[in-house]
């Protein structure tokens, strides 16, 4: 019973990333706020919230992972440069 629940919550969750890509940029502001307001309501995860939107810990990690690959990519460089 608990398997098909989470099959048909993952069956929604494509089918909602499936949509996306298809709404106007107003539609998807119209999704962004809801997701904002939600987020605030949960209270889970957010770890600056202000009138522009909320910042998650998700937002925070996918930000530091994007900085480590691009410090990563820096010292490859200057390896192959020769740089100590």
């Amino acid at each position: 019973m608990a398997e098909q629940f989470i099959l048909c919550r993952m069956s929604t969750v494509a089918e909602i990333t499936n949509v996306l890509p298809n709404l106007s940029t107003e539609e998807l502001q119209q999704v962004e706020r809801t997701l904002i307001s939600i987020y605030r309501q949960r209270k889970s995860g957010i770890i600056f919230d202000d009138d522009y939107g909320v910042w998650t810990e998700e937002d925070q990690m996918a930000v530091a992972d994007q900085a480590f690959r691009m410090l990563d990519k820096a010292e490859q460089k200057g390896k192959k440069a020769g740089a100590p």
